[in-house]
């Protein structure tokens, strides 16, 4: 019996859009890996290509969750713990409150404030603190949290949340982790809002195994890259994923 790709594809997905997303997993993970956040944003983009909206955010956070859980394993060393446990819990709670009023939000309204705080972020004078404490870091994964389950992406605002880590595998290994934590809770979240992925599932695991190669490549990639590089980089990866953000709430 000849094998048959549409076997193990939901219904009408060719095998180019699904070879292409497998493939763009891997370069969206390596470009996480290399600058803490972009590849997040990159695939949410894509799968709105090709993925009914039902589906949309709960199926970027799988994906997500390999990407980051990946990420995390490899660089496990560099994650500050201390940033992980309030962060997590205000994640999961403002996940279940932000899923249950969801649809009643306008996008536009969230591009642009979330643009503008990281415009701010990364161009605007910065105070130094040098600590937040358990209840702010509790309140931003709360809100933090919430928003992800409209936006989809919440990359940007854990790299702002951690922008005073002075060491980039720190942040990067401790941005995979809080945003794998959103990810659980986004897509428990979903599920207990009647959203069924079983006919996405071998997509999803494709796409995960191609997500950990890109992790491993960026990785590599990481430690060759100088610090102040890195930061100048980041800085501009950042500008630009605001401007795009302004672009879609002026322009759709």
């Amino acid at each position: 019996m000849p094998f048959d790709p549409l076997l193990f594809l939901p219904d009408g997905m060719s095998p180019w859009l699904a070879v292409t997303l497998v493939a763009f997993s891997f370069l969206t993970s390596a470009i996480t890996a290399v600058f803490a956040l972009g590849g997040g944003i990159a695939m949410l983009a894509a799968l709105g290509l090709a993925l009914p909206p039902a589906v949309l955010i709960p199926f970027h956070g799988c994906i997500q969750l390999g990407s980051n859980v990946g990420r995390a394993v490899i660089q496990r060393v560099h994650i500050q713990w201390h940033l992980v446990l309030w962060f997590g819990v205000g994640t999961v709670i403002g996940s279940l409150v932000g899923g249950s009023i969801a649809v009643s939000l306008p996008d536009n309204l969230f591009r642009v404030l979330i643009a503008a705080f990281i415009l701010y972020s990364v161009w605007g004078p910065q105070p130094r603190v040098s600590g937040r404490g358990p209840i702010a870091d509790l309140a931003a994964g709360g809100i933090i949290g919430a928003l992800g389950m409209v936006i989809g992406a919440i990359g940007p605002l854990v790299a702002n949340f951690l922008r005073k880590l002075e060491d980039r595998r720190e942040l990067i290994a401790t941005h995979a982790t809080l945003v794998g934590i959103n990810n659980v809770a986004k897509i428990a979240s979903f599920t207990i809002f009647g959203v069924v992925l079983a006919p996405y599932v071998p997509l999803i695991i494709a796409m995960v195994i191609t997500g950990l190669l890109g992790t491993m490549v960026g990785t590599r990639m990481l430690d060759a890259m100088p610090e102040a590089q890195f930061r100048k980089i980041f800085k501009i990866v950042m500008t630009v994923l605001a401007l795009e953000m302004l672009r879609q709430a002026a322009f759709g």
